[in-house]
């Protein structure tokens, strides 16, 4: 019998924990899911005969270690920030990871003795990144594979609600981890554009978002994503002269994120005493009010738009201007819009999410420029079941699957995958799971 230790149970576990369990008798496995949230355990688990239960505190060495030791392979679902504890754990104990998010510098810094000790340390392996990886690479050797020369390379992906249950001005609801999406772009964004490093600073980067139709999906906005250079030598397209990586949303969202980005309501450095504060009040020390004019009037002078214009109908709609208190304590202006947001952009029990996924590539070949689009588009059932739990799970689950059966090999350091050896089998089994990107060539 395998033992598998899934690390978190949050709202992008649902489907990878149910996979595990599902494949669970045919393969003989144990599955033990280990979060500091024990109702969140149960109500995964299910109470499945093969599941087992391990409320911890995952920075907790004597409460994680003894969980890592007994595992065959360790699937890790926790914020980015945590997965380096059970790195360290997979390292000493020689135990394969399975992550979902970026690969921090600490994480990088272990390749060497993770290659010696002959692990796989798998990162990036959920949506995106992840789908994005495997995908586009599949695309970009296949190209290769014709003699084509790449030039311009668009990735863009986005967590979005289905049209059916948009029922907000802001065209958005929380379908991944909140507080990532409040911080989102903090860093800023760099990309190559025709030939030139493109920088955005945070403060310009949802004005700086670009509109495109996907069929299915609609009218959409994309703003760039963190740093695209950084997969420039692992996408291997050495003639490359435009490469960006990009996040999806709808334009509305764009525009008022910006809003509230310049009104400095997404920082994480202002901490004061909300205690006697409302919202409004919030607002209006935020944005420096003075009393000779309206709260309504002062914001649109601020924004520099028109008081009827549809902003302020958005910020309307969020309860910025009301005299609502705030919860009590020391908080930066960041943990008040996230507790404000959770109220508002929260999803009800059937309303679906939606996961959009284009890749956008140009090429040359005998002369010719040919130009191929490449998307995925995947509606969730309801909250629980959502896109997003899916397209995030269903890599993680898949690979160590296929690592536990012997299906694949597995490739040694600590890596993303866009190798033809992971992504070939992942995207074929994907398939079968509805993941299927669909090509249009010009």
């Amino acid at each position: 019998m395998y033992t598998i230790l899934i690390a978190g149970a949050g709202k992008s576990s649902s489907f990878l924990i149910n996979y595990f369990l599902t494949h669970s008798n045919r393969n003989k496995w144990k599955i033990i899911v280990a979060d500091g949230d024990a109702a969140a355990i149960t109500e995964k688990l299910n109470g499945h005969e093969n599941g087992e239960m391990a409320v911890i505190d995952i920075t907790n060495a004597a409460e994680r270690e003894p969980l890592v030791k007994r595992a065959d392979i360790v699937v890790s679902l926790m914020p980015a920030h945590l997965h380096i504890h059970l790195a360290k754990d997979c390292l000493k104990h020689k135990k394969n990871l399975i992550t979902s998010s970026y690969i921090s510098d600490e994480m990088k810094e272990m390749d060497a003795a993770v290659k010696e000790a002959g692990l796989m340390f798998m990162c990036e392996m959920g949506l995106d990144p992840g789908i994005d990886h495997m995908s586009a690479n599949a695309l970009i050797h296949s190209i290769h594979k014709v003699s084509g020369v790449i030039t311009s390379f668009k990735s863009m992906c986005g967590g979005l609600i289905a049209p059916e249950s948009d029922n907000n001005p802001w065209h958005y609801k929380f379908t991944w981890n909140p507080r990532n999406v409040v911080i989102a772009g903090l860093g800023g964004a760099k990309y190559l554009n025709k030939g030139k490093i493109t920088e955005v600073p945070y403060d310009r980067m949802f004005e700086h978002n670009k509109r495109l139709n996907i069929d299915g999906a609609g009218s959409l906005a994309w703003y760039p994503n963190r740093d695209s250079l950084r997969y420039l030598d692992l996408y291997d397209v050495p003639e490359i002269k435009t490469f960006i990586r990009a996040t999806l949303r709808h334009p509305d969202f764009c525009h008022g994120w910006q809003a509230l980005l310049l009104m400095g309501l997404t920082s994480q450095e202002d901490y004061f005493e909300t205690s006697g504060h409302t919202y409004a009040s919030w607002l209006k020390m935020k944005t420096g009010y003075k009393n000779s004019i309206s709260i309504s009037r002062h914001i649109a002078n601020t924004l520099m738009i028109d008081e009827n214009d549809k902003m302020m109908g958005m910020l309307q709609w969020l309860g910025l201007f009301e005299e609502k208190p705030l919860q009590a304590g020391r908080y930066s202006s960041a943990d008040v819009l996230l507790s404000l947001l959770l109220e508002k952009w929260s999803m009800a029990p059937e309303d679906k999410d939606m996961v959009v996924m284009q890749h956008e590539i140009e090429y040359e070949r005998r002369g010719a420029t040919v130009k191929v689009s490449s998307s995925m588009i995947i509606k969730g059932e309801d909250r629980e079941h959502s896109a997003m739990a899916k397209t995030v799970g269903l890599p993680m689950a898949i690979l160590a699957k296929m690592v536990l059966t012997n299906r694949i090999k597995p490739p040694v350091g600590v890596l993303l995958p866009n190798m033809v050896s992971v992504y070939r089998p992942l995207l074929v089994e994907m398939a079968h799971h509805g993941v299927i990107f669909n090509e249009v060539v010009e």
